[in-house]
């Protein structure tokens, strides 16, 4: 698994959340919640005239990070997707999108670390 920081570092924001909407199957609206950002933010993101900050930047590789290993872990077209939109007991039946959006990645990350080890869904 590649450094989060490196994967920033060879993407550009646009391509970085382009890959995280297709692959995830969210919003730019729920991508900008995600990062505690604004759409228009993300829009200037796109367009090359502002630069993701520190904190929006590691929040962006944290992302980029979880979407990675989820395709580690799930097989077949949609598969991340569908995990990322789906309650999970892991996080007390929220999905791993909203467990991101609040903040809480460490616990994404322990879903999909079970996950790994032989849990089920």
């Amino acid at each position: 698994m590649r450094d989060p920081f490196s994967t920033i570092l060879t993407t550009t924001p646009r391509e970085a959340l382009d890959t995280l909407e297709k692959s995830l199957g969210i919003s730019e609206e729920e991508l900008a919640q995600a990062l505690n950002s604004n759409r228009r933010t993300l829009q200037r993101w796109r367009a090359g005239t502002a630069y993701p900050q520190w904190r929006a930047r590691q929040r962006l590789a944290d992302l980029l990070r979880l979407q990675e290993r989820a395709r580690g872990t799930f097989k077949g077209r949609g598969a991340v997707h569908r995990w990322f939109h789906s309650g999970s007991h892991f996080l007390g039946g929220i999905t791993p999108a909203e467990a991101f959006r609040v903040g809480r990645s460490d616990r994404v990350e322990a879903a999909l670390e079970a996950l790994d080890s032989g849990g089920s869904l």
